[in-house]
């Protein structure tokens, strides 16, 4: 069987297990819509977490990024394992307690303004759109390749899944769902990274063959005599024009702001937060946070292991090889382009311009071709050259590189690459479908209920029936399904990019209104309000102006004090921080039951 008909066979199964799961637990009543009746057992609940958390960004982008940046790549390792320690310890059990569907619905209630509760319901949306574009983007990458169909129809595809199951099941069929997802993502993340990691350096434990020597069959091929991984990697760098792959080029600043920003936007995210209400009580909230965060910690600590597996494997296969015309052989002595740079350069996601007319890839530090909105991507003509490569219709840069490579398909490729048998990609496929239609399906029921629920039930029609809620809610997650798809065909960058930016507008938004409104008795509404406002605006101004505005060279110069989009969430909160402590001054403290809600919830009800 060829690397599609598997594909078409594992990615058709698991399609069919969730559209059976969502049928068998469609969602009956709005609490099983929203919050899957409370009735989640604490192992399902954490499998389930795992999945909402463990997006593409995790699965393709996370992986995708450190590979080619190293060092500097490991922010998005830490800032996002540390934010779900931060949010199941300082902010999930206190949630829970307070018992109600949304996060919308803890800022309405404690700010004891409706007002307010608009307020999240935006920031809810906004982050939610934000964070579901990279999910979408990576459906589209997904399909692009396995199905040999276009990003964009590849995104269509995933629209109609999760339409599927997204609005049939609500959160009860999205919970099951994200079990199932969860058992098939690890799996396909972990089977290519223990064959790899074999074959390269004789460990099959991912994790130690990261540290380790390159010391199996294909490990020999890439470097003698013993050499370890990462040493070989810095001096494949070194030889290339790169930087050194162990170490970081990033600003510290920069670096400290990024790690923030991911850990407290993790704990401000509402599709998060919400899986901790589905569990029936504070007891199971904990439990369950204790069951995800070890199931994250599987996928996350292979993360860097098969991150450095794919950039050697590229380098080794790529740099140097000859683009062979047709059917023709190399010359003697001379490596050929595997065909699976063909394969994925008819996708659009890799391309190779002849620069000095050599025939040879040349893999170096800098762009390829001419920017294209900000990014060095390629755009092809309708011809092909000589060699049957596509031919790029934007002019190459100046510099030595004539190889473009798009971040997002490092995990997808790396098993091909590697020369694995067809199922194993064909299961590399179905997991990174799953790890994006899950968190796609969670991140559309927050928009769905903060639309139907806190919008309409708790604001513009108080009086709506049961039923009317939960049609609305299904309309909302129909009608975001679509939004979903658009942004997903027109990204505003690289899968873990754009769901950096999402942690950042939740980290200036809900994560100081939250902390705030748990741990201080004095907050009011006027100083959480404002503060949510002022730190999303300055976010999202800051992330709009400098991806879509002021993009072009030398843009990294004028960040402020060199804080990148990606980490600039640090210092919204930081403002949202500082203007909601001083403005509390001048408002009203809350009422005396406001007040003693946020005692019962700080306080355990055995004292």
């Amino acid at each position: 069987m060829t690397v599609q008909d598997w594909t078409f066979l594992i990615v058709g199964l698991t399609f069919s297990l969730y559209i059976f799961i969502a049928i068998r637990s469609r969602a009956s009543s709005t609490g099983e819509f929203y919050v899957a009746g409370t009735g989640v057992p604490p192992l399902a609940n954490g499998m389930a977490t795992a999945a909402d958390w463990m997006s593409a960004a995790s699965f393709l982008g996370m992986a995708g990024l450190i590979s080619f940046l190293g060092y500097d790549g490991s922010v998005y390792l830490m800032g996002w394992t540390g934010g779900y320690v931060l949010l199941a310890i300082l902010l999930a059990p206190y949630l829970r307690k307070f018992g109600k569907f949304t996060v919308p619905d803890f800022i309405g209630d404690r700010y004891e303004s409706g007002f307010a509760r608009k307020v999240a319901v935006f920031a809810a949306i906004f982050v939610s759109f934000t964070y579901v574009a990279g999910q979408m983007r990576g459906v589209g990458v997904v399909f692009s390749r396995f199905l040999e169909v276009s990003v964009e129809k590849g995104v269509v595809i995933g629209m109609a899944i999760v339409f599927t199951y997204a609005v049939l099941g609500g959160m009860k069929g999205i919970t099951w769902t994200q079990v199932a997802q969860y058992a098939i993502l690890i799996v396909a993340f972990l089977v290519p990274a223990v064959f790899i990691s074999q074959m390269l350096t004789g460990n099959p434990i991912p994790q130690l063959g990261f540290g380790g020597r390159l010391e199996g069959p294909l490990g020999q091929e890439v470097a003698t005599g013993g050499a370890w991984l990462l040493d070989t990697l810095d001096r494949l760098h070194d030889e290339l024009g790169f930087a050194p792959y162990t170490d970081g080029s990033k600003p510290v600043v920069d670096v400290f702001c990024i790690t923030l920003a991911l850990m407290v936007g993790t704990a401000g995210l509402p599709h998060v937060i919400v899986r901790f209400y589905t569990v029936p009580s504070v007891r199971a909230a904990r439990t369950s946070a204790f069951w995800a965060l070890l199931f994250i910690a599987i996928l996350y600590t292979a993360a860097p292991a098969v991150a450095a597996f794919a950039r050697t494997n590229l380098i080794h296969a790529v740099d140097g090889a000859r683009y062979v015309a047709g059917e023709a052989a190399p010359d003697p002595g001379e490596k050929a382009l595997p065909e699976w740079f063909r394969t994925w350069e008819d996708t659009g996601l890799i391309a190779w311009v002849d620069k000095n007319g050599d025939g040879l890839v040349q893999y170096r530090k800098g762009p390829a071709f001419g920017a294209l909105d900000g990014n060095a991507k390629p755009v092809f003509a309708e011809e092909r050259g000589p060699a049957g490569q596509r031919v790029v219709a934007n002019p190459p840069t100046e510099g030595p590189n004539e190889l473009y490579v798009d971040r997002d398909i490092m995990v997808l490729a790396n098993p091909e690459i590697a020369g694995l048998p067809a199922w194993v990609i064909g299961l590399v496929a179905a997991g990174a479908l799953a790890a994006a239609l899950s968190t796609a399906a969670g991140l559309l029921l927050v928009v769905s209920t903060a639309v139907s629920h806190d919008l309409l039930k708790r604001g513009f029609a108080p009086n709506i029936s049961e039923r009317g809620e939960l049609i609305a809610a299904r309309c909302a997650a129909a009608v975001a399904v679509v939004v979903a798809g658009i942004l997903g065909i027109y990204p505003p960058g690289f899968v873990a990019q754009v769901v950096a930016f999402a942690f950042g507008l939740a980290a200036s938004s809900f994560f100081p209104a939250i902390v705030l409104g748990i741990f201080s008795k004095r907050m009011n509404k006027l100083g959480a309000v404002t503060g949510m406002v002022v730190g999303l605006a300055f976010t999202a101004t800051y992330i709009i102006w400098f991806k879509f505005v002021d993009n072009g060279p030398g843009a990294s110069e004028r960040w402020l004090w060199g804080i990148s989009p990606e980490g600039i969430g640090s210092i919204g909160m930081l403002l949202n921080f500082a203007v909601a402590l001083v403005l509390q001054r001048f408002g009203p403290p809350p009422t005396t039951e406001t007040q003693q809600m946020i005692e019962d919830i700080r306080v355990p009800r055995a004292s």
